[in-house]
């Protein structure tokens, strides 16, 4: 039986079918639906951790117990799990540890643009690339198989393109479910300096095999064709190939790391020219050049950005490759090729109407404050017309630049504040807070506390009282936390009461010691945020002044010279009310009360 599965999907049935009983993971696009999907299936344990250092270091603890284990993140996630991953290459595992981190080339929804698979070179840890869902889904239990094998985790590494396109993929029924048994071993698991020296070698050692494998892995092939031009590709990559240059002799890696020399020398030998085409770096073409082999590549194609078969034709027609006829310009009045179409209209991400953090951010620009922001829907403070954000930079950092601005230069303590998310504030803005009390900060912290890690797609947090599995759990207070932190000014604010919002930022900013604002209210998505009534707009009595297009709310817009809202996005949550001089905006039934 065939079904119709996203990567993120296929991920998820490939690690049911495997035999994973364990799966801890962070939210992040692109890879957060595998854990949601992955947690619908029966008999097993699936977890939200505080953040991605925690999931490994719990996939470690099952791995180690001899389960078999996946572990999710987003690429920037795996910087916060670095720490545990360099020594999990060293220790080795017992059950097979896949660790899965979604690239997102292009940065569709990313702070940056990173190629993991140095992470694999790095850790020394096998790197697997599937190249759409099926190959997504297979690729979990080779994983495992190399993991348990080797006594390695294993990097599944995916991109945006993998993670969200949907292809048919073949379903099958789990295979049973095993325990391998612990055997105490604190010479392998144990790494203080003595032990790390002897895995170490251990670590050369298994290496060498892995590399021995790779010669003869199903997951690497030769496709002969037309042996003018031979490919070297991988990954969604493979797909492009097929479509731009399907004369060609292609050599498709699914195990990228470590690479088959051997075969990558044979499939040399037996073309006339070599191209690698690879999104981001130039992993593979760098090392295939070490092996003393001349390659095309980056030169050609683009080493930043999402490729497309688009991207990859241009580049390969002007350097005088032959490509598909598909991609080749036309004649006047004849169907008008891909890569001639106009782009369609940019649409930038806005806060959704009724958004919590829209109040908070309209107060900081109005009170003029410097504001070292996080990763969060909040980030988008910084559009405009808001524009009341000045740093982002990653998960946790408002806190800490927030108090690198005020030691650097004084006069910024009283005008600067930092914002923060509640899922982003436990992840790891914790340890940024504790920082500010310890060396005598007195930045003012705003944690906005939607009930959600809204900007994922509303998963659940240690703050929200639920599981990813959807068992009740206790929730985080964050004013006790907070408190026992040594932060003795805490307060709790309702972010779409303006006055009050406006007057606690103005305390605290003030205080010449470390506070808290707790901006407490729930994303206007949630099912349970049930909408007001809608505002209608009084034409009378408006003058046209456009405050309240200063909110940003995608509702407002101008009408004949005069502000309009449309109903139907309406969340009525009154911030437009509050900023009107001229009582214009009014909710619906109040205009002839």
């Amino acid at each position: 039986m065939k079904e119709l599965l996203s990567g993120n999907a296929a991920i998820a049935r490939g690690a049911f079918e495997a035999g994973v009983t364990v799966a801890a993971g962070y939210p992040g696009t692109p890879s957060t639906e595998i854990l949601e999907n992955f947690a619908k299936y029966p008999d097993i344990y699936a977890q939200w951790s505080p953040n991605e250092k925690v999931a490994l270091e719990v996939g470690a603890g099952a791995a180690i117990a001899g389960a078999r284990v996946l572990v999710t993140m987003k690429h920037v996630g795996v910087n916060v799990a670095a720490d545990p991953l360099f020594t999990l290459s060293y220790t080795g595992v017992n059950g097979g540890l896949i660790l899965v981190s979604a690239d997102d080339p292009g940065m569709h929804s990313s702070q940056n643009e990173q190629d993991n698979r140095y992470y694999a070179l790095m850790n020394k840890i096998p790197c697997l690339e599937p190249a759409d869902s099926q190959e997504a889904k297979d690729m979990v239990a080779v994983g495992l198989e190399i993991s348990e094998q080797f006594d390695t985790p294993v990097m599944l590494r995916v991109t945006t393109r993998v993670s969200h396109s949907q292809s048919f993929v073949e379903i099958n029924e789990p295979g049973p479910k095993t325990i391998r048994p612990y055997t105490k071993d604190p010479l392998k698991y144990v790494m203080v300096p003595a032990n790390g020296r002897m895995r170490r070698v251990f670590l050369e050692e298994r290496t060498a095999k892995l590399k021995e494998y790779s010669e003869n892995c199903p997951l690497n092939f030769i496709e002969w064709a037309d042996r003018s031009l031979g490919i070297i590709t991988g990954g969604i990559s493979y797909h492009y190939v097929k479509e731009v240059l399907p004369q060609a002799s292609v050599l498709k890696l699914g195990l990228t790391n470590p690479l088959p020399a051997n075969l990558i020398k044979q499939f040399a030998a037996g073309v006339e020219q070599v191209l690698v085409i690879e999104e981001l770096e130039p992993f593979l073409e760098m090392q295939i050049r070490a092996l003393g082999i001349e390659v095309k590549g980056k030169e050609l194609i683009p080493s930043f950005g999402e490729l497309s078969p688009v991207i990859i034709a241009r580049a390969l027609a002007g350097a005088g490759i032959k490509v598909a006829d598909e991609f080749l310009p036309r004649e006047p009045n004849s169907r008008v090729p891909v890569q001639e179409t106009t782009p369609l209209p940019g649409r930038p991400p806005v806060m959704c109407p009724g958004c919590p953090h829209r109040g908070v951010f309209y107060t900081l620009k109005k009170q003029k404050l410097i504001v070292t922001g996080d990763i969060g829907c909040y980030t988008l403070g910084s559009a405009s017309p808001l524009n009341a954000m000045d740093t982002c930079i990653c998960m946790g950092a408002s806190i800490g630049a927030a108090l690198g601005m005020e030691k650097a230069n004084p006069e910024m303590a009283r005008r600067t504040v930092a914002v923060i998310g509640d899922s982003t504030f436990l992840h790891s803005g914790i340890t940024g807070l504790l920082d500010v009390v310890y060396n005598g900060g007195t930045s003012t912290v705003l944690i906005l506390d939607n009930r959600t890690t809204a900007m994922t797609g509303h998963q659940d947090n240690p703050a929200t009282g639920q599981t990813l599995m959807g068992k009740p759990a206790p929730e985080v207070d964050l004013e006790a936390l907070v408190k026992a932190l040594g932060v003795h000014r805490v307060r709790t604010v309702d972010p779409l009461d303006l006055a009050a919002m406006d007057a606690a930022v103005k305390e605290e900013v003030a205080a010449p010691e470390p506070s808290v604002i707790i901006v407490k209210r729930p994303c206007a998505l949630l099912k349970k945020s049930a909408a007001a009534e809608p505002v209608e707009v009084d034409r009378e009595a408006c003058i046209n002044c456009g405050i309240c297009l200063n909110l940003g709310c995608p509702a407002i817009s101008r009408r004949e010279n005069k502000a309009y809202v449309t109903a139907i996005q309406c969340n009525g949550c009154g911030l437009c009310i509050q900023v009107c001089k001229k009582s214009a905006l009014k909710k619906r039934g109040e205009q002839h009360a």
